[in-house]
């Protein structure tokens, strides 16, 4: 009598264990018949889904399953009938209390004949932030696709595997677009090391960089020589780490070939040095014959009287403004690389200042300050105000102001440049003005164009000239 007694205490210990196992735990406990029909909820039913256990016993559990995923459910459910030895995991949207819709993960198991549980016993969790992290996961890996499918620089990825105080790195993958830049394909390259792909020398370059965004742990700009064709050999390219637990784990390398714009500015760097040349020969050896042409001819013309003697100084004095003006474009031209913040009343000032303006008068607009080189400038405004007064006559009135946002205009009011002459005067030898050089408005251009702005020519408010600049970064 004892032991059954004592068999009894057990056997209730045990149930009361295992019952307060399936109130507690965070699974959902549940139990179908044959039919479909819950015949047990456990207490986290509240928890999970804001459901009293009362609310759902008795009810058809497709009730509360989302049309798409009720024949998904029905297939499991048959299978487990099918084949008591197996278990079943399915995955479908369960209605909340509050009428939304749940993910709910299902193992589901037939326990109508262990004496135990009369019915199919499904184990349920909560898996809706998983499902929606998952979402998002595979958003993302549809917008890096067309990314990477889609953008027209050249993506590569590379893999940054770390050992015992080394770093090695291996191609992954390459897009489309790299692959059409290159000839390179990812097949040929997934696995491969930098001197695997592109020799030691050029491998080396290649992981010497890699080693510098991994050290900086942080984005890195660079351009880099690396030859994969006739056509592509300068690269401009960007790097960035993807940490993983506080370790750069790949690169991500986005590279645009440059090729074409490193061969241009070398070829600009040659015709500046040709310039330069030029403007030295001129400066020295043509000059300095001149100097003594004009001395000559001065002293000529004090020592005795010819009617040659007036067209000769004339003469000479042309070939010194021509001299002067041909310097001026060889050298005002280049790339402006300096600049300082420049008040446009105090550049206007000084530049009316030193022009012989008569009559003529001037009007300031707008206040403006803006980036360039002062002394650059110079040449710019002293050569549009001598240009009105040439011929706008000596009383025409100059006006200067903002033109757009970003930018500035220069305009007077005298008889302005025929439309058909607007992309005419701004070429070299154009004048036409009596004894004009033809190079005043060239040199405005090549210094406007130096400090990378766009230089047109148009009808001003009172039907004169008109000179617009549009600053450009």
């Amino acid at each position: 009598m004892k032991d059954i007694e004592s068999s009894k205490r057990e056997n209730k210990r045990g149930s009361d264990w295992y019952q307060t196992l399936v109130e507690e735990v965070n699974d959902l406990a549940t139990v179908v018949d044959t039919d479909g029909t819950i015949t047990y909820v456990s207490p986290a039913v509240k928890r999970i889904l804001s459901y009293d256990p009362d609310e759902l016993v008795g009810h058809e559990g497709y009730e509360f399953v989302h049309p798409d995923d009720r024949e998904r459910n029905a297939e499991a459910v048959e299978a487990v009938l099918s084949n008591p030895s197996e278990s079943e995991t399915v995955e479908v949207r369960f209605k909340h209390a509050d009428g939304s819709w749940r993910w709910i993960e299902a193992t589901m198991r037939n326990r109508l004949d262990d004496g135990l549980i009369d019915g199919i016993l499904l184990s349920s969790r909560d898996i809706t932030e998983r499902k929606e992290y998952e979402s998002e996961a595979r958003e993302l890996a549809e917008e890096y696709e067309a990314l990477l499918e889609n953008v027209e620089d050249a993506i590569f990825l590379i893999n940054v595997e770390h050992g015992d105080g080394t770093v090695k790195f291996e191609f992954e993958r390459l897009s489309p677009s790299y692959e059409r830049q290159t000839g390179l394909t990812t097949e040929d390259v997934q696995g491969q090391t930098p001197r695997d792909v592109f020799g030691d020398e050029q491998g080396a370059d290649l992981e010497a960089n890699y080693h510098r965004c991994v050290n900086a742990g942080e984005p890195i700009s660079y351009q880099e020589e690396l030859r994969v064709g006739e056509k592509a050999r300068f690269w401009q390219t960007k790097l960035a780490p993807v940490v993983t637990d506080d370790e750069v784990t790949r690169l991500i390398g986005v590279t645009r070939n440059v090729t074409e714009r490193v061969e241009r500015e070398r070829q600009l760097r040659q015709q500046n040095d040709r310039l330069d040349e030029f403007a030295s020969v001129i400066s020295h050896d043509l000059r300095s014959p001149l100097n003594v042409a004009q001395g000559r001819a001065a002293l000529l013309a004090g020592q005795a009287e010819s009617e040659h003697l007036d067209p000769l100084l004339r003469a000479l004095d042309r070939i010194e403004a021509i001299v002067e003006d041909t310097l001026t474009l060889a050298r005002q031209g280049n790339t402006i690389n300096e600049t300082e913040p420049i008040s446009l009343t105090d550049l206007i000032g000084k530049c009316w200042a030193t022009v012989e303006t008569h009559d003529a008068s001037i009007e300031i607009v707008d206040e403006i300050t803006f980036q360039g080189d002062p002394d650059r400038l110079r040449h710019v405004f002293e050569n549009l105000f001598r240009n009105a007064v040439e011929h706008g006559g000596l009383d025409v009135t100059v006006r200067v102001g903002r033109h757009g946002e970003q930018g500035i205009y220069v305009e007077d009011d005298g008889p302005g440049v025929p439309a058909n002459k607007r992309e005419e005067v701004l070429e070299p030898g154009h004048s036409s003005a009596s004894g004009g050089t033809g190079f005043g408005l060239t040199i405005i251009k090549r210094i406007v164009e130096a400090h990378g702005w766009e230089l047109s020519v148009t009808e001003g408010t009172d039907g004169g000239a008109r000179f617009e600049f549009e600053m450009r970064g």
